[in-house]
């Protein structure tokens, strides 16, 4: 039996002209057009010399032309490496440079570095792939990876794969700065999508709702794999805009949003019971659903929202149940065949209610992270349980809640952020002798980075403006800090360590959001 996630897919997909991408703008591509340009582009990386496990990276924004390639990766057996296309040159250069892809798919506004990247790193073969609204040239066209692969042969079988072999590579920054690719199998992905399909009561008729970005666990995995598993029709819009959210929802039965996106629903007057009248279900997840937002929701328009937990290690771990108690301020209860368990210090189980370090075991894990086999042995238990560096509980009911984090992390709308990477590049500036990056509270994308930084004495002296502008250059828009405090010194503890505690206490109310 053929155990490539495409194979599974693909055997539930419509046989008639059943719709299966709708654009905002009014494009539609059927399950018959989707299985025939997959089958091009697969023959295209097929034809380049791609080998099974081989990388694909793609750095470009949404389109259905970004899915139909993720899809074909899987058909042709490559490992597909999706990058957030918000990343600036320097951060996509250390990616193609420890995944060492064979193909790197790119956007137009990348073109002016892409060239140098690939030639610097060895990397044979590059495309652009545009959206309908990015202008590009006639030249660009002809680069274009959709125009190209369109000529290329079908590839009309699916390649063999196993479940324990690599589907896709996601970079997840580490504490300590460096980036690590975690590798993610056909299995993993199987599994999470066939579980969250039942979990979830996707039925004949459903339509998705997708906002989603497509580099993200949250919107190529979770929301795709419901979706075409269910053989459903997908709303596709490129970027979420409320408004526009709105005015689809009456044509969707499911959505699917990060605890921003609510909180913009929620903004909009327009958003009441009406526009909500055919969803029977949303969900949550990606970053903690403030109470708030959660009984502001019921309130407004009569629906519970469904909140989750997961991670890009892990896919999803825990889900709210679809009939039944969902509960405000827990993300639920373990998926079946996924076990997670809270324990302390000394690695022994805590007992209902008692906060400690969350661990998680069951075919939705990955194996490890890429290229890093030291740091694998220090991910997983003796007895192979994932850490999650999350601290959390779990009630005598078995409803799981996170209450923090134990490693450093800030999830800004949904994406994570490690302050590590942000602090290096302030600690290089010029006038500046320490920072400490936190996430503080804030309305629209439950956290927001802030920088506290502590000045050199004497000579250059930057500015609250001046650090925020030369981060804007080298890192992605969600991880460039909001505010930045200028201090005389960091609290420390007794061994020397900063207390960032202390820092998010004293600046909690910067964004006036009480903390949850």
């Amino acid at each position: 039996m053929n155990q490539n996630l495409y194979a599974l897919l693909a055997g539930k997909f419509p046989q008639n002209d059943a719709v299966a991408i709708e654009t905002a703008g009014g494009a539609k591509f059927t399950y018959g057009d989707l299985a025939r340009i997959v089958a091009h582009y697969a023959g295209h990386i097929r034809a380049l010399g791609v080998k099974p496990g081989d990388r694909v990276a793609v750095q470009v924004e949404k389109s259905p032309e970004a899915l139909f390639l993720y899809l074909a990766c899987l058909k042709s057996g490559a490992t597909y490496l999706p990058l957030n296309s918000a990343y600036q040159e320097g951060e996509v250069d250390y990616f193609l440079g420890d995944a060492e892809p064979s193909i790197f798919v790119y956007q137009p506004r990348s073109a002016a570095w892409a060239a140098t990247v690939c030639e610097k790193r060895g990397i044979a073969h590059r495309y652009l792939l545009p959206t309908d609204r990015e202008v590009v040239d006639l030249q660009q066209i002809r680069a274009s990876w959709h125009e190209n692969a369109m000529k290329a042969a079908p590839m009309l079988d699916i390649e063999q794969r196993n479940d324990n072999d690599l589907a896709a590579i996601l970079y997840t920054s580490g504490t300590t700065g460096r980036s690590k690719g975690a590798m993610i199998t056909h299995g993993n992905l199987s599994s999470n999508a066939q579980t969250l399909h039942a979990t979830w009561g996707f039925k004949s008729g459903d339509v998705l709702l997708h906002a989603l970005p497509l580099f993200h666990v949250h919107g190529l995995f979770v929301a795709c794999h419901t979706a075409l598993l269910n053989g459903s029709k997908m709303i596709f819009h490129e970027k979420f805009d409320a408004r526009a959210a709105i005015e689809a929802l009456p044509r969707a039965t499911v959505f699917m949003g990060v605890p921003t996106m609510y909180v913009r629903l929620l903004a909009e007057p327009a958003f009441t019971t009406v526009a909500c009248r055919t969803i029977r279900l949303f969900i949550s997840g990606s970053a903690p659903l403030l109470a708030e937002t959660f009984h502001a929701f019921s309130e407004r328009t009569g629906h519970t929202i469904l909140e989750r937990y997961g991670m890009t290690e892990t896919g999803m771990i825990t889900s709210n149940p679809l009939d039944g108690d969902r509960r405000g301020g827990t993300v639920g209860l373990p998926l079946p065949g996924v076990s997670v368990r809270v324990v302390n210090d000394e690695g022994k189980s805590c007992v209902a209610n008692e906060v400690g370090h969350l661990q998680v075991s069951g075919p939705n894990v990955l194996p490890g992270y890429w290229r890093l086999p030291e740091k694998n042995k220090d991910e997983f238990t003796a007895d192979g349980y994932f850490k999650t560096g999350d601290m959390g509980k779990i009630d005598v009911d078995g409803y799981v809640s996170i209450v923090g984090r134990s490693k450093d992390l800030v999830i800004s709308g949904g994406y994570n952020v490690y302050p590590k990477e942000i602090e290096m590049l302030i600690d290089e500036m010029e006038g500046v002798a320490e920072s400490a990056v936190i996430g503080l509270p804030h309305p629209d994308f439950g956290e927001a980075v802030a920088a506290v930084v502590v000045l050199k004495p004497g000579g250059a002296q930057p500015s609250e403006a001046g650090v925020i502008t030369a981060l804007k250059g080298k890192l992605a828009a969600f991880k460039v800090p909001k505010r930045v405090f200028i201090v005389v010194d960091l609290p420390r503890n007794a061994m020397g360590k900063v207390q960032k505690n202390e820092l998010r206490k004293q600046y909690a109310s910067t964004f006036s959001v009480t903390p949850r």
